[in-house]
């Protein structure tokens, strides 16, 4: 595979993974000053923690989006791009420790707040708002909407965390013309469901869909699933007004999902049913009677582990329970309702059994129950969905938030990747 721009040479991503090792040296850690970067006022947010060689702009994607969008590598036009795109409760700052090792291995990195999360949003989000631009594949319009914008006709690769992940699967698996490889980060992609084949003189009896709430709901723990929960009216209200405050709800939410809580001890689950889902954690699987922000405040670290927290910083948290207190929760939300609304399915099973043919890779934490919340998923991705997979990787010392708790190693897994993708 060939990328059509800038050529990256092999000394230039030399240098580029040396550069992570300088950046490594120069990042902040936690009981270190809110000032010790200088601050610089060329970007949205995060001010006095953003290195100065990142900007921030904002971009029409010509999709109905003005995006806020964080880069580097930005001075040079021409290089090969680089799109990361973020999860749920997250915005373009999640990439903060990749931009710059990025642009230092030669290419223009780009990570912007999606559509319904920070500087993107200007008017908060509400439940009554229309769903349908938040469908996976309008999601893929914006992204392409905005590399077009910005100039670019090829992505190098696309990046995605968490709901960033499908999002990022789908810009490979509709237009390979365009994003010519594909990084998954922590949710593994299973592929499109299948259309069943050869029923015209065999019909199939289709099997009810699995009540998975109601089976959950009768366990002698009685539970409840995370994604049916905050597809729900209630739920923006729930984060947005909890009672401990928007910054502690989402130090709880990281601390929980991260390697620091060390509950996280992941395996893979038998089967799609309510006892096996029930072995996973109460972020996945909660108790019924409970909020997320109850759930969540049974969890805050203690004022120790928040001091001793080098991946999240207090300055960090406050760049997003800043952002989050302004817009509300609702615009994330609204990929758990498309994910729960059986309207958008038909559009997408106009993809069935159709496999992403561009190279590939997957990184997560070791510590990640991700890997296994959908039973199958990540050893579909690895036997089926993904014809041209480079890589999984595993990263000690890291959960949920993998490309924070460890971001040299990721920062190097990228490079490597796009070494690979180019011989591929």
């Amino acid at each position: 595979m060939s990328f059509t721009s800038t050529p990256i040479t092999r000394r230039r991503l030399i240098q580029g993974a040396g550069a992570l090792l300088a950046y490594s040296a120069a990042a902040p850690v936690a009981d270190a000053p809110a000032n010790s970067l200088e601050r610089h006022d060329n970007v949205g947010y995060g001010e006095g923690t953003l290195p100065s060689g990142i900007r921030s702009r904002y971009v029409d994607n010509n999709n109905g989006v003005r995006m806020h969008v964080l880069e580097a590598g930005f001075e040079q036009r021409g290089r090969p791009c680089v799109v990361f795109l973020h999860g749920f409760p997250e915005l373009g700052y999640t990439w903060r420790h990749q931009l710059l090792p990025l642009a230092q291995a030669g290419f223009h990195a780009i990570a912007p707040d999606l559509r319904g999360y920070g500087r993107s949003v200007t008017t908060a989000v509400t439940f009554d708002d229309d769903l349908l631009p938040y469908s996976l594949l309008n999601r893929v319009s914006d992204v392409l909407g905005l590399v077009r914008a910005l100039g670019y006709t090829k992505v190098a690769t696309v990046v995605g965390h968490d709901w960033g992940g499908p999002t990022a699967a789908w810009c490979a698996l509709v237009r390979p013309d365009v994003f010519q490889s594909v990084v998954f980060m922590s949710t593994p992609f299973a592929g499109p469901s299948d259309l069943p084949l050869d029923t015209a003189d065999h019909p199939v009896k289709h099997s009810a869909q699995v009540a998975i709430d109601e089976q959950l709901a009768a366990l002698p723990r009685p539970r409840k699933h995370y994604q049916s929960y905050l597809a729900t009216p209630g739920a923006n209200d729930d984060l947005w007004h909890a009672p401990q405050g928007v910054h502690d709800l989402l130090r709880a939410w990281f601390y929980f999902k991260s390697a620091d809580w060390k509950g996280n001890r992941p395996f893979p689950l038998k089967s799609w049913t309510a006892s096996e889902l029930a072995k996973m954690p109460e972020y996945y699987v909660m108790d019924l009677n409970k909020t997320v922000a109850e759930t969540m405040a049974a969890k805050i670290p203690s004022p120790a582990e928040i001091a001793a927290c080098r991946w999240m910083t207090e300055a960090d948290l406050d760049v997003y329970s800043t952002e989050y207190v302004r817009t509300g929760f609702q615009g994330g939300l609204n990929s758990y309702r498309v994910l729960k609304d059986s309207r958008f399915d038909a559009e997408l099973n106009s993809f069935s059994n159709r496999t992403i043919d561009v190279p590939s890779c997957y990184i997560a934490g070791a510590s990640e129950w991700g890997l296994y919340q959908s039973p199958g998923a990540f050893e579909e991705m690895q036997h089926g969905a993904c014809t041209r997979l480079l890589g999984v990787h595993l990263v000690p010392g890291a959960g949920h938030s993998v490309a924070e708790e460890q971001p040299e190693p990721v920062s190097r897994l990228l490079v490597d990747f796009l070494q690979q993708a180019k011989r591929a």
